[in-house]
């Protein structure tokens, strides 16, 4: 990457003027434009599927039986609805959003302005500290810090950047404080995709949608194919009259359409979200309620997750006679008045010295760094350190790590003060050891109920911070978890794969390890959530298949979490983990539902092209039976309180439950066909039609009763509610479905035969049929 070279400098007392903001060129990069209302009117009311509806449609227009088209009143409901739900959801959420948008403050007219990152200008100077994200490329006008460039470079070192260094955009404040100078803006910047790239690099896994995708493509493939074939075969070889094959093609293509299903998932996902954002959560990408409900393995970062966050200093002790308290505390006053981070631990130590006066003012600054796990000054020919006595001191001291160790068993946090010679960088080295600094964590009031949700649950939890292990394992047993604990410093790159599965609570933790834990987890086949809140946990909330950020946590771990936590309200962890696993547990379970239509269809049009003189359902038949077994009961059953965890493929999942009625349905049906063949109770081919549409209803609701078992009080509602709405269009309105009259004796013969598709639903469910999907290549 070439340096950033500025032309002119914005003067650093006074900033831009109003007229040169006016005049200048702002910082907009079109990443991801949201769509405007009539965008989003146009394209549900254009959608694939609404396509091929409206081409059905005016066939059945052409061959003049209007109520035929009764299936157009169910698409243009669920086009209203989901439109209606798309609408008020993105409002909701665009509210919430811009309540966590991210600021910055900018010198402008001599006064400290904040603003959003598109209404930075260029020229204007931008006041960056530790977990900000850089807005645009520019330089530093004063100060220093260490920047994270990994989302250019891929390399996660932390980079050190003085007076005239170069900045660049959607790249990570890691430790320090600067003013910057917007000088490359909007497009202008190096890789002007970068802050859209910043947020995620690739598309959240999710096998919903991939399954949904493959189930588009899949009908996409044999719909226009299959549905012209059967019309050749109706017309050209069966001879039948032109209007009777159109209905019946458009009847078998109006089967294939699982559209009802693409709404459903759309509508209970944005749903979920507006629900989630009530409670003050928000996604920033509405599949990761998938990969939420899915979670088997949560690694939690101990700040501001099991801890509130809010540390204070508890004592002060000499590590001899040369140095009295007094001494120290004017050694942390000096130390954090220079480095001036803001992170929980500098807060704690500048509320413990907030009474001092700086005695001395630094000639150069170590900000804190992640690595090192320390920060410093240089004041004269004497530096002062502050951090985690094993990564400052080369030789440690064994007596002084023991009562480290005495300390961290009851819970604190301990930092060593160390003197030293003026350097260029931070690195280990012998230092003289001045004191030590104990700081307490406060747990949080109900981190053991929250966590033992989890346990029950069969989340594995693993717990995560750079602290020492001794600290963080007190810590962990306090909030109720028991488990190994491993100092990561100790721990070579080749064994985390072991360690991670061995272990439950990691001390001394990298970002870059952290990100190699989640690594290593999902390939031995979990699915991780991550929660954290400070910029060395940005590596590992982007690598996770989930992950959840503090709302009062560093800006570029909100930026790439997939939810937000918006007032750090970890409370809420069980319920949004519940409401994510309803969500997909009734989209499954509703999913079998409709693909049970579709197989069938499908499985239908090829025994018609290939063996039946006509298709055995005509548009209003169809109708019926979606809206009695599968409309109806999907409604209803969207509302259901199921919150197991998620397990398995979810297109294996469904198909499990919809191949088994698809089949016995078909069977069925050929039994049927046979029998009017050989003039079995006199059957013509309108009956055989009604009679088809009767098994089907039968089968739907059989299939129904499959996927509510075990039943509960709701599930008998809903059975039962369908089971009325059957018997009433039965016995009410047949000529309104094109029910003809049948004879008792037919009566009987597809009753029949409905225990006879109830019994081989039920033999063939206990099939293998979950090792038999997984074979295909889709499902993986």
């Amino acid at each position: 990457m070439k340096p950033i070279k500025c032309e002119q400098l914005t003067n650093l007392e006074m900033g831009l003027s109003q007229e040169e903001v006016k005049l200048a060129k702002a910082n907009i990069i079109e990443t991801n434009p949201q769509k405007s209302i009539k965008q989003l009117v146009f394209e549900e009311l254009f959608s694939y599927f609404n396509i091929i509806n409206y081409i059905l449609a005016a066939l059945v227009i052409y061959t003049g039986s209007y109520r035929n088209l009764l299936f157009m009143g169910i698409v243009i409901t669920n086009t209203i609805v989901s439109l209606y739900q798309k609408i008020q959801s993105r409002r909701i959420l665009n509210k919430l959003a811009l309540l966590n948008a991210q600021k910055y403050t900018v010198l402008r007219q001599g006064k400290q302005v904040v603003v959003n990152m598109d209404e930075i200008v260029e020229g204007d100077l931008i006041f960056l500290a530790s977990g900000a994200q850089i807005p645009c490329d520019g330089i530093v006008r004063f100060g220093q810090c260490q920047v994270n460039e990994s989302l250019l470079t891929g390399e996660a070192d932390a980079l050190d950047r003085q007076e005239n260094g170069s900045l660049y955009g959607g790249c990570f404040i890691v430790s320090g404080k600067c003013i910057m100078q917007a000088v490359l803006v909007g497009d202008q910047q190096y890789m002007a995709s970068i802050l859209k790239e910043a947020k995620r690099e690739k598309a959240y896994p999710s096998k919903l949608r991939d399954s949904l995708e493959s189930l588009i493509k899949f009908c996409s493939w044999i719909i226009f194919p299959a549905g012209a074939a059967l019309f050749i075969k109706l017309f050209f070889f069966s001879k039948i009259q032109l209007n009777h094959a159109i209905l019946n093609t458009t009847a078998s293509m109006i089967g294939m359409i699982p559209e009802g299903l693409i709404i459903l998932t759309s509508t209970a996902l944005l749903t979920a979200a507006v629900q989630m954002a009530r409670k003050k959560v928000l996604i920033h990408e509405l599949y990761c309620i998938e990969n939420l409900a899915r979670v088997d393995t949560l690694c939690l970062d101990k700040t501001g997750t099991i801890t509130s966050g809010k540390m204070t200093v508890t004592d002060v002790l000499a590590a001899n006679e040369n140095y009295s308290k007094a001494d120290l505390k004017q050694i942390i006053a000096n130390v954090t008045h220079a480095v001036q981070d803001e992170n929980l631990t500098a807060q704690a130590l500048s509320r413990y010295v907030s009474d001092l006066e700086v005695s001395q003012e630094a000639s150069k600054v170590f900000p804190f760094s992640s690595a090192q796990k320390c920060s410093g000054a240089v004041f004269q020919e004497e530096a002062y350190y502050i951090g985690a006595y094993t990564f400052m001191f080369e030789h440690a001291d064994p007596d002084v790590l023991k009562q480290i160790e005495q300390y961290a068993q009851t819970g604190n946090r301990v930092l060593a003060i160390a003197k030293g010679k003026a350097a260029t960088t931070l690195k280990r080295q012998d230092y003289e050891l001045c004191g030590l600094v104990l700081i307490e964590d406060e747990i949080r009031p109900n981190a053991k109920e929250i966590l033992d949700y989890f346990k029950s649950e069969e989340v594995d939890l693993k717990i995560i911070s750079g602290d020492d292990p001794t600290t963080v394992n007190s810590i962990a047993k306090r909030a109720g978890i028991n488990g190994k604990a491993i100092d990561m410093s100790q721990v070579r790159e080749d064994e985390i794969d072991q360690v991670v599965q061995e272990y439950s609570i990691f001390g001394r933790v990298t970002p870059i390890q952290k990100r190699m834990m989640v690594e290593a987890l999902q390939q031995a086949g979990h699915t991780v959530g991550m929660t954290g809140d400070g910029v060395n946990d940005v590596m590992a909330l982007k690598q996770a298949d989930c992950s959840i950020a503090m709302g009062s946590g560093a800006q570029a771990a909100m930026s790439v979490a997939s939810m937000v936590l918006l007032e750090d309200q970890f409370n809420v962890m069980p319920s949004i983990v519940a409401h994510g696993r309803c969500v997909i547990n009734n989209i499954q379970r509703t999913a079998s539902l409709f693909l049970v239509k579709t197989l069938f269809s499908f499985m239908l049009t090829i025994l018609t092209v290939v063996w039946m003189r006509e298709y055995p359902f005509v548009p209003i038949q169809l109708t019926l039976v979606s809206a009695i077994c599968i409309g109806m009961p999907a409604f209803f059953l969207t509302f259901e309180q199921d919150t197991r965890r998620i397990k398995d493929h979810f297109m294996i999942n469904v198909l499990s439950r919809a191949v088994p009625g698809a089949l016995a349905l078909s069977s069925m049906i050929c039994v049927l066909y046979i029998l009017m063949s050989f003039g079995v109770c006199g059957l013509g081919f309108e009956v055989f039609k009604t009679l088809s549409t009767l098994l089907a209803i039968l089968n739907g609701l059989f299939v129904l009763y499959m996927i509510c078992s075990p039943l509960t009080i709701m599930r008998m509602i809903v059975i039962s509610l369908s089971i009325a709405c059957a018997t009433i269009a039965i016995l009410f309105l047949p000529s309104a479905f094109m029910l003809k009259p049948f004879s008792w004796l037919a009566l009987v013969l597809v009753l029949g035969l409905g225990v006879g598709d109830a019994l081989l639903i039920r033999w063939l469910v206990y099939l293998p049929w979950k090792d038999i999907l997984s074979r295909f290549a889709w499902s993986r």
